[in-house]
């Protein structure tokens, strides 16, 4: 597979799936979960918009399929391990205190399951953030899936008509696809209570980091996600972009209209941003790792007189978080904890 990055623009519309469960999980600590009580699901047709497309869900799923990994977290989260008939695509190991409920999921493919492997699994809900999941060599197109009677979620951070994507990523968008998971499974008071848990402590960061980014108001990251001769750098609009402004801190490349952009370290060397955020990616390709990002940047003739490098003011996130998921506030909290290291 191309050593690409995952990359997510626009609010998150997470609409997930799964089968019946009774006991669920809740966000804790940066990133963790905790085990919660789930409630049984409320009987009720849910219809919405999914990128364009009419989504009408007759009753809360029980045989349910999420495309990604970050699919597959939030429905954890909310406790439906037990209404899920398969995953896939997983890119960095599971939060460590859902991996006992993601183990009791079948795992469909390595990447996307084809539209047979999917078919196999008898879905009656498919899940994915990504466009590309519902490419004809991946599941098939959504409408053909509402054809056969099971319906397709498309997260509205990747549409497959790009003029519906919205231009940036807000947490309150987040949390508020967070609620509508929650209410297509019945189980809106579950929805709330993991919401309600995940305001609370990304108000906990940003208080945290108000001293430091008060003090040094200039402080500019590079957000950089993956690659080596062609690094790809955030730019304007996506979750790196929202989570630094949260915070306090700029992005040294917000003129750069897309969410996601391949650089060049001479570009890069001009701008000379204060902070390197990494994405650790354990997929194995070109600069994934955060290890192997840290080795070229101290390597590379270019790199290596950046000031971030030579000061050695590197912040570490994994990959995933980098998205629009359940581990973007554990991204602020990770970024933030960063900034009070090095500032602070």
């Amino acid at each position: 597979m191309k050593t690409v990055p995952i990359f997510m623009v626009g609010p998150l519309l997470l609409v997930l799936a799964a089968c019946g469960s009774a006991s669920g999980t809740s966000t804790g600590a940066v990133g963790e979960a905790t085990p919660t009580p789930v409630s049984a699901p409320t009987p009720v047709v849910t219809e919405l918009t999914s990128c364009g497309l009419p989504l009408k869900v007759a009753a809360p799923p029980r045989r349910a399929v999420s495309m990604e990994q970050n699919a597959t977290e939030i429905m954890l989260t909310l406790g439906l391990a037990d209404r899920m008939v398969g995953t896939a695509y997983r890119t960095d190991p599971v939060l460590p205190d859902l991996k006992a409920d993601y183990d009791k999921v079948p795992v469909l493919a390595a990447q996307y399951p084809g539209r047979e492997a999917l078919l196999a699994a008898g879905p009656d809900f498919v899940y994915s953030m990504r466009a590309s999941a519902y490419a004809p060599d991946a599941g098939g197109a959504r409408k053909d899936l509402a054809g056969l009677g099971i319906p397709a979620y498309l997260s509205s951070n990747d549409c497959e008509d790009p003029g519906l994507i919205p231009s940036s990523v807000t947490f309150d968008a987040i949390f508020g696809e967070i609620g509508d998971i929650a209410k297509i499974f019945g189980i809106p008071e579950r929805g709330e209570s993991v919401v309600a848990d995940l305001r609370k402590r990304l108000d906990t960061a940003k208080t945290m980091a108000k001293d430091v980014t008060g003090a040094s108001p200039d402080v500019k990251l590079m957000w950089y996600y993956s690659g080596t001769k062609t690094p790809a750098i955030a730019g304007r609009g996506g979750l790196p972009d929202t989570t630094g402004t949260f915070l306090g801190a700029g992005n040294a490349f917000s003129d750069i209209t897309q969410q996601w952009s391949e650089g060049s370290w001479e570009k890069i060397a001009e701008r000379d941003p204060d902070v390197i955020v990494l994405a650790d990616l354990t997929r194995g390709g070109d600069g994934d790792s955060a290890e192997a990002k840290m080795s070229f940047l101290r390597s590379d003739p270019v790199a290596s007189r950046l000031t971030a490098v030579r000061k050695n003011r590197f912040i570490v996130v994994p990959g995933s978080a980098m998205d629009p998921s359940i581990r973007s506030v554990s991204a602020v909290e990770q970024v933030g904890k960063g900034l009070r290291d090095l500032y602070g």
